[in-house]
């Protein structure tokens, strides 16, 4: 079964040059079946590129998908042509009432930020409480995780004295009885990271509501969950691109920042090739956490 999302959106060209079934909402809207409802705050100043990488993801299911792409009020990207959001996204105002299967939050550029001092944080506060009734599970990403986790837990994000940049091992935490959501992964298996902030295991094992899915010798606990899987908290970025670090990684030394080359992510010395070994892993994550949603969420919500 196909992604249903506006034909007009670049990532429906996109994803059709790559033979994943697309189907545009005019055409959704003649199928008699019962669409999984996903919404995407997009966080992130690279939009589209971010939303691309995710609906790749959830278009590989057997499942019909429907996006709804979500963008804050209190704060407008600059990046971001301001026609293009009109377009193609929606205000939290807009969705507040409706009920969503799942909802992904994507990480965000102001780690050097406290969240207070976060422009929109206000109004992802309030989105923060919207997920509790109106969503059936959530997945948080990078910063994203880190605020959810501080919201709801208060648990704190701590600076790191280098950047986590690079692709790291990770074992899975729960063998004999795997967890739904890393059915089928490998018990090692490789991620993305790439932020300055970190939060740490131990604060994570002390709160008995959570419990850790995957941890890393290098990137700490980065596959978190609560109990009954209405909140995940992904602390990496499964759903980079081959080549998502290496323009991360070019564009700070244009800006003459201090950088190393990605850990274990180019697999020549001259930084050519790229040595992509996370698709897989998350192809199967969020499969599983699709089909998770779908076994859980009821048919009609009251």
């Amino acid at each position: 079964m196909p992604i249903v999302i506006d034909k007009n959106i670049p990532a429906y060209s996109i994803l059709n040059n790559e033979r994943i079934f697309v189907m545009d909402k005019e055409r959704a809207g003649t199928q008699d079946i019962r669409p999984i409802e996903i919404a995407i705050l997009n966080l992130m100043p690279t939009k589209k590129e971010t939303e691309t990488q995710f609906m790749r993801l959830l278009s590989n299911s057997p499942l019909q998908v429907n996006i709804t792409l979500i963008h804050t009020e209190s704060y407008r990207s600059k990046n971001t042509e301001a026609e293009y959001l009109e377009r193609f996204y929606q205000p939290f105002e807009a969705v507040k009432n409706r009920h969503f299967d799942g909802m992904i939050v994507t990480g965000a550029p102001v780690e050097d930020l406290d969240f207070s001092e976060v422009a929109y944080w206000k109004e992802l506060t309030e989105l923060f409480d919207f997920t509790t009734k109106n969503v059936t599970s959530s997945i948080y990403i990078c910063w994203g995780a880190m605020a959810a986790l501080n919201y709801f837990y208060g648990i704190e994000k701590r600076p790191l004295s280098r950047k986590m940049f690079g692709v790291f091992t990770h074992r899975k935490t729960h063998f004999e009885t795997p967890d739904p959501l890393m059915r089928g992964i490998s018990d090692e298996f490789h991620m993305c990271h790439s932020r300055h902030s970190a939060v740490r295991e131990r604060d994570i094992k002390q709160e008995e509501r959570l419990k850790i899915l995957a941890s890393s010798h290098r990137a700490g606990a980065s596959v978190i969950s609560n109990l009954d899987h209405s909140r995940i908290f992904v602390l990496g970025h499964m759903e980079y691109d081959r080549d998502t670090l290496k323009r991360e990684y070019e564009r700070d030394l244009a800006k003459g920042l201090a950088i190393e080359k990605p850990f274990c992510y180019f697999s020549d010395p001259a930084g050519s090739q790229v040595n992509m070994n996370w698709s897989s892993t998350s192809n199967l994550f969020y499969n599983n956490w699709l089909n998770f949603v779908y076994q859980t969420t009821p048919y009609r919500f009251n």
